[in-house]
């Protein structure tokens, strides 16, 4: 399950980040996930920013690759990913 951003501290959310425990992060209203540095990340509300440890967990959460930090290869990937669970 995905983490909220608004049900953590900015503390909370470095340790995770330093272990490696989330590494996407995702817009609970667009349905789109990133990485952690993308431009287009910051720049969206924290109530509407989760977390992910993996693009497996957001994509199985049904979040599509961000056009802008991640490749069309990503996007293909993903698409697989989902695929894979309907069937």
């Amino acid at each position: 399950m995905a983490l909220g951003h608004s049900d953590i501290t900015d503390g909370e959310l470095r340790s995770l980040i330093r272990r490696k425990l989330v590494v996407f992060a995702g817009n609970r209203k667009m349905r789109i996930y990133g990485t952690l540095s993308c431009p287009s990340g910051k720049r969206m509300k924290r109530e509407n920013r989760v977390f992910f440890t993996s693009e497996n967990e957001a994509a199985g959460l049904g979040f599509r690759p961000c056009q802008n930090c991640l490749s069309m290869d990503r996007t293909k990937r993903t698409r697989e990913i989902r695929k894979n669970q309907v069937d």
